[in-house]
């Protein structure tokens, strides 16, 4: 079965970085886009960043803009998401998602076919 991989959690003096994977799993795929969204408890899942494969469209929301940034390793099918100059705000749990159609709007998660099962982010002060 094909799925999404993601560590188990993290956990981050505030100011301080964070890279997570999120790989796929199962079999060859290829993939048009990839999309990290965070949910805290009580609160609405909210959109983070997006990227299609070949990285020509992303976007990141303004409260991580200019901290976060989305990669890619093709060989390994994966994406990261690096988090850096973390703050309280941030901790939540991180969800990747995968879609492969093309002519999509990447940053509408309804669009999207594969999604990991969510990592634990904590920030401490």
């Amino acid at each position: 079965q094909v799925q999404l991989v993601e560590p188990g959690g993290g956990s981050v003096q505030a100011g301080g970085s964070l890279r997570f994977p999120c790989a796929a799993s199962g079999r060859t795929l290829r993939t048009h886009a990839m999309r990290w969204s965070r949910q805290a408890p009580g609160n609405e899942r909210e959109f983070v960043t997006a990227t299609t494969w070949n990285a020509v469209s992303i976007y990141y929301s303004s409260s991580v803009k200019g901290r976060f940034t989305i990669s890619r390793d093709n060989a390994k099918n994966t994406v990261y998401l690096q988090r850096n100059s973390l703050k309280p705000e941030d901790a939540a749990v991180y969800y990747c998602a995968a879609a492969f159609r093309p002519g999509i709007t990447i940053t509408r998660a309804n669009n999207y076919d594969l999604w990991g099962q969510g990592t634990q982010v904590t920030v401490s002060s």
